[in-house]
């Protein structure tokens, strides 16, 4: 039995012999080993041997890169406000023997050094530049990290403001602020819209005028050239025909029922000549006065084949029309201009009396005598007999 206790005891402590002798590191794992307390060596990954009771592991130290994130800070601006930033460090520990012996725990001093290092970059900034500022904010950061960190054997590889949180008084105000901006520029948007609203309408306006108004000025030019082509041809084709007198006092009578339409009509004078009418007609029906053969004036004479009215009809083209219109329309803004400009008035001549300024004699000798007929006119530089007098 006590051989067996003893054989036990033998066999745990080989194993922990064992288990202190051979040390198997991971990759990107490094292990600070001290021999009777002082430093040994570093065991990078892999298969390694240590003296047991005599080597002893003090520290294992992760060479990957570590992202650490720290609460937010309070850090005064230069214009006085008080904003809580958070920031992530990225870093990388390069030298395991520097980050165990250097200090005591690099995490702490890594955050503390950042913690100062902020405050005095944000405390040369105002509220508008650190919220605009990241970029320099984090760069500036970086390089004091990176050379404080440098011999604690820790290269700091990114450093990250997470979160800028001003006052909430500040943020309300920068809101309201932000609002306004944007409805300005809203308003100035709807502004230059109804602007040009405003011109593209006017513009079409004009030009809807103007087209309206060259269309009408061309309508009347060929209204007005057809009316008189048409009277001139009605009045030629009255002249050929020679109406009688007979014929017009028959058109006559026919004409006066149109004088007593309406309903306002209460009274209406019949003309004078309607006397002479009824007498000429009571004459050509057998009246009282039976009308002889001579009594008209000219017979009715035959006027031969009626030549077509329209065949020398030939209307003048509508943009020839249109271009006469134009320039009308231009003359008479010209004249409208000329007579809107007051006139550049002269000061007119001053003559003098003929008591205040003598006139010049000449000499009799040089200008010789010559008669003058009547009605001519007396030679350059002589005066006429009415002047000498």
């Amino acid at each position: 039995m006590l051989t067996l206790i003893v054989v036990a005891l033998l066999i745990i402590f080989a194993a922990i012999v064992a288990a202190r002798t051979i040390r198997i590191v991971p990759q990107q794992t490094a292990q600070i080993v001290e021999r009777l307390g002082s430093y040994s060596r570093t065991l990078d990954d892999g298969l390694h041997v240590l003296v047991p009771f005599v080597d002893k592991v003090r520290a294992n130290i992760d060479l990957r890169e570590q992202v650490v994130t720290f609460p937010p800070q309070p850090v005064i601006t230069s214009d006085n406000l008080v904003v809580s930033i958070d920031t992530v460090i990225y870093y990388t520990v390069t030298d395991a023997k520097s980050a165990i012996y250097e200090i005591a725990n690099f995490i702490q001093g890594i955050e503390q050094l950042t913690v100062t290092t902020l405050r005095n970059v944000i405390g040369s900034l105002d509220l508008e530049q650190t919220l605009t500022s990241r970029d320099q904010i984090n760069a500036q950061l970086r390089g004091v990290l990176d050379q404080e960190t440098g011999r604690w054997g820790i290269r700091v590889n990114r450093v990250e403001l997470k979160a800028i949180d001003p006052p909430h008084s500040v943020q309300d105000s920068m809101e309201k602020q932000m609002r306004a901006e944007r409805d300005r520029r809203a308003a100035i948007l709807n502004a230059e819209g109804v602007k040009q609203s405003a011109i593209l309408t006017a513009e079409g306006e004009k030009q809807s005028q103007i087209l309206r108004a060259e269309g009408s000025a061309q309508a009347r030019i060929l209204e007005a050239q057809g009316q008189s082509r048409a009277i001139q041809q009605v009045f030629a084709a009255i002249h050929r025909g020679k109406p009688t007198q007979r014929l017009l006092a028959y058109q006559y009578l026919q004409v006066l029922p149109q004088l007593a339409r309406g309903d306002a009509n209460k009274m209406w004078i019949i003309p004078s000549e309607v006397t002479d009418a009824l007498r000429g007609i009571s004459g050509a029906l057998g009246g009282d006065k039976p009308m002889q053969n001579g009594d008209d004036e000219e017979e009715w004479v035959d006027p031969g084949p009626e030549d077509n009215a329209f065949a020398d009809t030939l209307l003048q083209d509508p943009a020839k029309a249109l271009a006469e219109a134009r320039g009308q329309a231009g003359q008479a803004s010209a004249e409208a201009t000329a007579h809107a400009t007051p006139p550049i008035r002269r000061q007119p001549p001053v003559v003098p009396a003929p008591d205040q300024v003598p006139p010049r004699a000449q000499p009799t000798d040089q200008i010789p005598q010559q008669e003058l007929q009547p009605g001519q006119a007396p030679p350059a530089g002589r005066p006429s007999p009415v002047q000498e007098q």
